[in-house]
C-alpha cells in the first residue's frame, strides 16, 4: 500500500481517504452542519470549500467537476441551487470549525463543522473612522473659512492703518507747510524792518 506525501491517512488507502472526505463533504452539504472528530473536520475543510468555489461558477464545466467527486445528483443539485446563492457574496471561508471536546468512550477530540451562510456584513469600524474623517474634515474645513474670515479682517484693519497714516501724514504736510509759510512771513517782515530802519 503506497504511503501519503505527507500526513497521515485516516482511512486505510489514499483512495479510501478521498472517498471518505467526499462522503463527509456530502453530509455537510445536507445538513448543513455535521459532528465529527477534529482531524476529520479538518482534513475535510479544504475539499468542501473547492466544491462551494464550484459551485459558485454554476456554469456545466463546474458541475461536472463536482460530479466527480459528489457521485449523488440530489447533493450537487443542492449545493448548486441552495448553497451557492447564499455564499454568493462571501470571498472564501464557507465552513467553520467549532470544537466541542471529547469523545465518551475513546477520548477522540470532537469538532462542529458547519456552513456559513449567513449574508456578508461590512465591519462598523470603517464606517466609523470615515465618519470620524468626515467629522475632521468638517472641522477643518470650519476652521479654514475662520482663518481665511481673520486674514480678510486682517486685511482691512491694515487698509484702515494705512488710511489713517495717510490722512496722519497730509495733517503733518500741512502742518510743516503752515510753520514754514509763517516763518517766512516772519523773516519778510524781519527784513523788511530793517530796510525801513535804514530808510529812516
Amino acid at each position: 500500500m503506497p504511503r501519503p506525501t505527507k500526513g497521515p491517512r485516516l482511512g486505510g488507502g489514499p483512495a479510501h481517504e478521498r472517498l471518505m472526505l467526499n462522503n463527509l463533504a456530502s453530509s455537510l452539504f445536507i445538513h448543513k452542519a455535521i459532528t465529527t472528530t477534529q482531524t476529520k473536520a479538518k482534513r475535510m475543510q479544504p475539499v468542501a470549500e473547492k466544491l462551494v468555489s464550484l459551485a459558485k461558477r454554476g456554469d456545466l464545466h463546474a458541475r461536472r467537476q463536482t460530479m466527480a467527486d459528489i457521485t449523488d445528483k440530489n447533493v450537487v443539485h443542492e449545493l448548486f441551487a441552495n448553497i451557492a446563492p447564499l455564499v454568493q457574496d462571501r470571498n472564501g471561508g464557507y465552513t467553520r470549525i467549532t470544537k466541542l471536546g471529547f469523545r465518551k468512550g475513546d477520548n477522540a477530540p470532537m469538532a462542529l463543522i458547519e456552513l456559513v451562510l449567513e449574508p456578508v456584513v461590512a465591519k462598523p469600524a470603517r464606517a466609523k473612522a470615515k465618519v470620524a474623517n468626515a467629522v475632521k474634515a468638517t472641522a477643518a474645513a470650519v476652521v479654514a473659512e475662520e482663518v481665511v474670515e481673520e486674514v480678510a479682517a486682517a486685511e482691512e484693519v491694515v487698509e484702515e492703518v494705512a488710511a489713517a497714516e495717510e490722512v496722519v501724514a497730509e495733517a503733518a504736510v500741512e502742518e510743516v507747510v503752515e510753520a514754514v509759510a509763517e516763518e517766512a512771513e516772519v523773516a519778510e517782515a524781519a527784513s523788511e524792518a530793517p530796510e525801513a530802519d535804514e530808510a529812516k
